[in-house]
Order: C-alpha cells, then structure tokens, then sequence
C-alpha cells in the first residue's frame, strides 16, 4: 500500500489527490450578484447539505493562484445572499462555461447564455433552466487557509426552494431519476446519476 505523509506534499499534490479520492461529488452552481449589480455564476464541488435545522448547507471556494478570493466569495462577503442551483446532464456543457474566470465587471449568465429568474428572499438571480434551486443567505464565513488556494468554508441557510414539477414523484418530492443530475470525478471527468442501486439499512 502507499502511504503518504501529506506534511510532504505541496497543496497542489493534495488537491490532485482529493479530487480523485472524494468521487463522486455533487455540485453547488452559485450564483451571486456583486454590490455593483453585476450577476454571476460558478461552479463548486466541493459541496454538501449540513443539515434540516436550520435547513443549510456548505461549499468551499478556494482562493484563486494569486491568493486572492474568487468572485462568488467576494459576492457573498459584500451582500450575504446566493442561490446554489442543481446541474443537470443537459446543463453540463454551460455549466463548465461558466468555470471560466473573466474579470468582475463580466457576467457568466451571459457567457453562457443563461435565463435568469427573480428570486423571492434574496436579491440574487436563479438559473431559470435548472430544475430546483436553494435561496440562501450566509450563516458563516470560515477562512481554513490563507494566500493561493487557501481553503474556505461558506455556510448557507436555506431560506427558499424552487422545484420545477417535472422532477417530482407523487409525494412531491425531488426524484433523482427525473432529476438527472451530474456529479464531478477527478480533472476533467464527471458522472451520471443514473446507474443506482438500493441498499437496505440495517434493523
């Protein structure tokens, strides 16, 4: 077996490990809106619900090469407010668009030709073609590291949802079969949800 002290990697060696380790991973597609009114969407996947009470979740933007905090974070930092929209196999292609890194004053909605919609608790826009998004507010900003690819830890409180009713079942519940979500795998690989199977648990 290898064994790895990761005291001797480099961050970068660390993140090429987790990437591949940490599979399959959901993805947060944020979207922020600067104090400038300046719409924009990235994806993150490093990502996941945190709990029902309050209703929140998490995802973690690392800063950019310079050290410097990518936009969505600098979005947040100024207003609070973002809305993390679900990718689906048929929004995959714009999705990885909007992973582009333009200046602030550019807008990723319209990089990849993407329909807003108004929300309805923050002032942020939703992509109208994702089938569900999550209205959030943040709770916490928890800075894990400093300087080029410094770790950070965005909490959200859930303070809206929106689901379109073609991906409900007959309890009016999200159906991940309908959903056709994608997850993401290490460098430039990604996954279906489609291939499951059912596991019991235990008594």
């Amino acid at each position: 077996m290898k064994k790895l002290d990761v005291q001797d990697l480099r961050a970068s060696e660390f993140h090429q490990h987790m990437l591949r380790i940490v599979v399959p991973r959901p993805i947060a597609w944020v979207s922020t809106c600067s104090a400038d009114a300046v719409s924009n969407i990235a994806p993150f996947s490093y990502f996941t619900a945190v709990g029902s009470r309050p209703p929140s979740l998490l995802f973690c933007p690392a800063n950019r090469r310079d050290g410097s905090p990518k936009d969505t974070m600098a979005n947040i930092e100024q207003t609070g407010e973002f809305v993390v929209n679900v990718v689906t196999d048929e929004l995959a292609e714009r999705m990885n668009l909007t992973s582009a890194e333009l200046s602030p004053a550019e807008s990723e909605f319209e990089l990849a030709k993407l329909e807003t919609a108004e929300s309805v608790r923050v002032s942020v826009p939703r992509v109208a073609e994702s089938p569900v998004q999550m209205e959030c507010r943040l709770r916490e900003l928890i800075r894990v590291g400093d300087g080029p690819g410094g770790a950070n830890i965005v909490l959200g409180e859930v303070v809206f949802l929106h689901m379109d009713p073609s991906v409900l079942d007959d309890q009016g519940l999200v159906d991940p079969e309908l959903l056709n979500a994608v997850g993401r795998m290490g460098e430039t690989g990604y996954c279906r949800t489609r291939d499951r199977f059912d596991l019991q648990r235990p008594q």
